[in-house]
């Protein structure tokens, strides 16, 4: 099935059915050098994970199956071309070290995606149960006392805690020269804060029913934008010893992308296909997230069509079947939000490529981050 959008006024687009390709954004011999580095980086921890004893094995087991699982290994993707278009070498003596510390962004998302899914009370992720639901499975098959749903999440939040912890050590034994991880730290941390932070903000946004644009794209910000795009560039660079001047270019350019790869996730969280997405479609709405696309619409329905705003406050957070999901979309859509939506992914696109354009990045570079951008604001999945 093929959902209509649009990319603008007169410019209509769709969502395309299940089994098109989602567009790469990194090559397979990238993709598959950072699972090389995670693999050998999960069979380097495993002396230290027996001495704790089968328990601990079966979490780390956990981790290392989520982190290996699927992933378009995005963030590692652009601090490796941030690192090249700063005048990395890919052939050099610490090219290695620098993939390496590139590969351990990918420990910092399962920390979010674990953590993610129980605040967001998700059952799936691509296609599989999520960990905390994994979790309360194996407990209520063994028959062990206690709520299986609150051993799912405990165990669940240290699983997350884990993959944060170590992800500074895969960086630090990642063999980065003395110079060029007193670079990275200062990022690193910045990076740390604001994902988490943005993950607070946007607690607080669904506690407080922040229904505003502003609030939607403050989140988006920091919970996304810093930690997919624009600190991952700002990482590369920072390992390469890059001007001030290009560091400005790319965070302006990972800022833009980053905020437009969300507003595309906000679409994918209502009218995406399942088969595509490895989540249950409408799975935004019944959570009730404060997206951009939401606000837009609470905007103008508070303005223009009083029914259309009571139905979207009164739906969001709610148990809603397929029915109901598809009604909540015909109003998006009738509203004028999802081209609204479009427009934005389009303006920021834009923008970002043309800061990209101008700095000082190679020529091979910022052909490659062109294509990455436009994968990652283009995306099905």
């Amino acid at each position: 099935m093929e959902v209509p959008l649009s990319a603008g006024p007169g410019t209509p687009t769709r969502i395309p059915a299940a089994g098109t390709p989602a567009p790469t954004l990194g090559s397979r011999e990238f993709v598959a050098s950072v699972e090389a580095a995670l693999v050998e980086f999960f069979a380097g921890r495993r002396p230290s994970v027996s001495a704790l004893g089968p328990i601990f094995e079966e979490a780390a087991d956990t981790l290392e199956s989520f982190v290996l699982r699927g992933g378009k290994r995005t963030r590692p993707a652009f601090a490796w071309h941030g690192w090249l278009g700063a005048g990395g070498d890919e052939d050099s003596a610490e090219a290695g070290a620098v993939r390496r510390a590139c590969a351990a962004l990918e420990l910092v998302q399962a920390c979010a995606l674990v953590h993610d899914d129980i605040i967001d009370s998700s059952r799936t992720r691509r296609r599989f149960p999520t960990v905390h639901v994994d979790f309360e499975q194996r407990h209520r098959e063994r028959g062990w006392s206690g709520d299986p749903a609150h051993f799912g999440v405990g165990v669940a939040i240290l699983i997350g805690d884990l993959a944060l912890a170590w992800a500074d050590d895969m960086v630090h034994a990642a063999g980065l020269g003395e110079a060029a991880l007193a670079r990275f730290a200062p990022v690193w941390a910045l990076m740390r804060t604001e994902v988490l932070g943005g993950q607070l903000l946007d607690i607080n946004g669904e506690a407080g029913r922040d229904d505003s644009v502003e609030a939607a794209l403050r989140i988006n910000r920091y919970k996304t934008a810093a930690y997919t795009v624009e600190r991952p560039l700002h990482l590369g660079a920072a390992l390469a010893g890059a001007d001030d001047g290009l560091i400005a270019a790319y965070r302006t350019f990972g800022t833009d992308i980053g905020i437009a790869f969300q507003l595309r996730d906000d679409l994918l969280g209502v009218f995406g296909d399942p088969e595509v997405t490895g989540k249950p479609s409408g799975d935004d709405l019944r959570e009730g997230k404060r997206t951009v696309l939401l606000a837009e619409a609470l905007r103008r329905a508070d303005a223009t069509d009083h029914t259309a705003a009571a139905l979207l406050r009164d739906s969001i957070g709610t148990d809603l079947d397929a029915e109901n999901v598809e009604r909540l979309r015909a109003v998006l859509v009738e509203l004028g939000a999802v081209d609204d939506v479009e427009q934005r992914i389009a303006d920021l696109t834009e923008r970002g490529l043309a800061a990209l354009e101008t700095s000082s990045a190679t020529p091979a570079a910022k052909q490659t981050l062109r294509g990455m951008a436009l994968a990652a604001t283009r995306r099905i999945a």
